[in-house]
């Protein structure tokens, strides 16, 4: 089934897409929508629970902050919160990220697991950027926040490889507990996000949470892949999170 989750006001809140930390709100209010977005994949049977620490979330948030390089991006810090609660409350063994471009979108989705917002233990985190040069940012800017002396018990394997997103998936042998997408396609067509599921389907198992961003302001191009995560014979559920003008898919087999 599909469902809806819609931000009161969400058309004025904006992004200042090259101010990446701006506060666009007061932290209370973010807060609240958030809480509000997380009650309604829990009601939707996404979510098990609601509950992640907001402590070790504004320290990712700081880190982020104070250590990567980020050029400009459109997650705004309603969506960076609803991505690392997504992650610290399913605590996903092996999550992939797809077109991560600097780093930021897969760190949105890692920092639950690596760096100071750091809630549960993971195994495989893997960060796919098409483009050398972003991909070589995003892997500077991720080993900021890996300790200087790993230990195999407590820090998960962390890749960022520049390669094609849909040949990674479909030769990937691991089982993918959450799929983040937000990769281009030709033209900047974003209809590859159903290439990119179906690729990956072998590697998704019951309870596996794919994650896409832009259900909002590039709908019409993602017609293809929303009709796909939202038909029940292909996902258990899908929420369509409006916390913002970019908007999140979250669907569950």
């Amino acid at each position: 089934m599909a469902h809806t989750f819609e931000a009161a006001g969400w058309q004025q809140y904006k992004m200042e897409w090259h101010d990446p930390h701006r506060e666009l709100e007061p932290l209370a209010r973010e807060v609240e929508v958030i809480d509000r977005a997380l009650a309604s994949l829990v009601q939707a049977g996404v979510l098990a629970h609601s509950n992640y620490d907001r402590q070790k979330m504004l320290a990712h948030r700081q880190a982020v902050r104070d250590r990567f390089d980020i050029p400009w991006t459109a997650i705004s810090p309603r969506m960076q919160r609803l991505l690392y609660a997504i992650n610290a409350i399913a605590e996903p063994q092996v999550m992939v990220a797809v077109g991560i471009f600097c780093g930021n979108t897969f760190i949105s989705n890692a920092g639950a697991a690596i760096g100071p917002g750091t809630s549960y233990v993971a195994q495989h985190l893997v960060g796919l950027e098409i483009r050398p040069q972003e991909a070589a940012r995003a892997r500077r800017n991720v080993e900021t926040l890996l300790p200087q002396v790993p230990t195999a018990r407590d820090v998960p394997t962390v890749e960022i490889l520049a390669t094609d997103g849909i040949e990674w998936l479909r030769q990937t042998e691991e089982t993918i507990d959450l799929l983040y997408l937000d990769a281009d396609g030709p033209q900047g067509k974003r209809s590859i996000y159903r290439e990119m599921v179906e690729a990956s389907h072998h590697a998704l198992r019951p309870g596996s949470i794919v994650l896409a961003h832009n259900s909002v302001n590039a709908a019409h191009g993602l017609s293809d892949y929303l009709s796909y995560v939202r038909d029940p014979g292909h996902f258990r559920e899908s929420v369509n999170m409006v916390v913002d003008d970019q908007g999140l898919e979250v669907s569950i087999l």
